[in-house]
């Protein structure tokens, strides 16, 4: 991570992102067939959206894999508390039942609670050592950190740590000795021979952190929100298009079609757990984050990032604007396309998401 004039946080994207530029890329981009999903039209009533709307997330948990069942009850290893200025931190492990632990931060803020409460999802950026420590990286806005921020503003924040990140490095098939892209590339292979796929572990994961703070008494479980930028925001609004109990979400810098990326040349941009099979067969991501309306999102990308090809984003946005229409729920719907930013989370930005779920989630 690196940052450059007006205090604008960007993810290194690496080698990945010179493949997506080179010639050759361009090239063969080029000689590939066109890929192509199935329309997916803008419904006539809400009466029909609803229907299509539980038809597609039945689809959409097909295509995400044969996933165990998640815990009945979630059983929480409290491995350290502290109290520090204005919160109380508690560092929890959360068992997933299917093998593996979820090392976590969560934030509660001094006061009388049940408080509102933020799920934060780290980015990739291939940032593997980092996972939940995002926490305590500065805002954009240069003003504190990150975590630190929304518990001073009233939220409890719940940051976990994805498999191959942070904590969990090194617990894949390869064990210790196989860490980073290595073990995020072997759980992935492993995980299809399961019959699963990394973003369903992963949207698995994350509902057990919400089942986690849902019963927990100090937790509002209605006012629940999920953010992250990158691979967090698409954590985040998979996981709210997929989980009603998600009251509010904000994504920044992940949101277009796969068919546009693929046009792009940019396929090799995201990590392995971007790709679930067979998506392309029956809808692209429009159908998708239309699933979150008319619960309150906020979206925003970069119009030079070559993660999320606008000519995409602008068609997801243009659906769910309509979505939101039908549902008379217009103002729950935001999405930006920032112009000549790229993979970048601005000051302003920050600003916006935090306000949202204060609007949102605090004022309620």
């Amino acid at each position: 991570m690196k940052t450059v004039a007006g205090a604008v946080t960007v993810l290194v994207l690496g080698a990945a992102m010179s493949e997506i530029r080179s010639r050759g890329q361009e090239e063969q981009s080029r000689a590939f067939p066109e890929v192509k999903a199935p329309d997916f039209p803008a419904p006539g009533s809400l009466e029909e959206w609803k229907r299509r709307r539980e038809e597609t997330r039945r689809t959409l948990w097909g295509l995400l894999g044969d996933l165990p069942p998640r815990p009945a009850r979630v059983v929480a290893e409290v491995r350290a508390k502290e109290d520090r200025e204005g919160y109380r931190l508690e560092k929890i492990a959360l068992d997933n039942g299917a093998g593996a632990k979820i090392t976590s931060y969560l934030m509660i803020p001094k006061g009388t609670g049940p408080f509102p409460a933020v799920l934060y999802l780290h980015w990739h950026a291939g940032q593997y050592a980092l996972g939940k420590e995002e926490l305590w990286q500065e805002t954009p806005a240069k003003d504190g950190k990150r975590g630190e921020d929304l518990a001073r503003r009233g939220f409890a924040v719940f940051a976990p740590d994805a498999y191959a990140f942070g904590e969990r490095r090194g617990q894949g098939p390869g064990g210790p000795r196989e860490k980073g892209g290595a073990e995020e590339l072997a759980l992935s292979k492993t995980f299809l021979w399961m019959g699963r796929t990394f973003m369903g572990m992963m949207v698995r994961d994350d509902q057990i952190a919400l089942d986690y703070l849902s019963a927990r008494p100090d937790i509002d479980p209605k006012r629940i929100g999920a953010t992250g930028i990158s691979m967090g925001c698409t954590r985040a609004w998979w996981l709210a298009a997929l989980d009603d109990r998600v009251a509010a979400a904000v994504g920044i810098c992940c949101m277009t079609r796969y068919q546009d990326l693929v046009a792009a040349g940019g396929v090799n941009g995201h990590g392995i757990y971007y790709y679930v099979p067979g998506v392309l067969k029956h809808f692209d991501m429009e159908a998708v984050a239309s699933l979150i309306a008319p619960r309150p999102y906020l979206d925003f990308c970069g119009e030079k990032d070559a993660l999320t090809p606008p000519a995409g984003t602008r068609k997801i946005y243009d659906f769910c604007g309509g979505i939101y229409r039908l549902y008379g729920a217009p103002e729950n719907f935001r999405g930006e396309i920032v112009p000549g930013l790229g993979h970048a989370y601005t000051p302003e930005m920050w600003r916006e998401m935090a306000g949202w779920f204060e609007k949102h989630l605090l004022r309620r």
